[in-house]
């Protein structure tokens, strides 16, 4: 009996690393990583192969989509499902382009310079 109280104990304190994920949440991180690059709520439907109103319609609460669905929305966003779950990941495909059409932009003096600072930024 000792045993099945420390699982239920152990079970009950690493429920606490999860997070709850709600349908407020998934509308806002739709809305959020399309108007990130700039695509239209219709436009995303259509390439998704859906009706003109599907993302609104899903961004409004009106609507939901299925796993298979929910899969297909992020293969176009290019993330992973992982990514559209974390609110820590905003460094999308998007901004990645950015940062390196930004980068090509540089000297080779600049290029070392940057590097540099982003080696040590990002030191552990």
């Amino acid at each position: 009996m000792q045993s099945v109280n420390r699982n239920i104990a152990y079970n009950a304190v690493k429920m606490k690393e999860y997070y709850v994920v709600t349908e407020d949440f998934f509308r806002d991180r739709l809305r959020f990583l399309r108007n990130e690059r700039k695509i239209s709520a219709r436009e995303m439907s259509l390439a998704l192969g859906q009706n003109e109103t599907y993302i609104n319609k899903i961004e409004t609460g009106k609507n939901s989509t299925t796993i298979a669905g929910f899969l297909k929305i992020c293969e176009y966003l290019q993330i992973t499902p992982e990514d559209f779950f974390s609110s820590d990941v905003k460094n999308t495909i998007l901004l990645d382009n950015e940062i390196l059409n930004c980068f090509h932009r540089l000297t080779p003096y600049q290029s070392e310079y940057m590097m540099s600072f982003l080696k040590d930024l990002t030191r552990q």
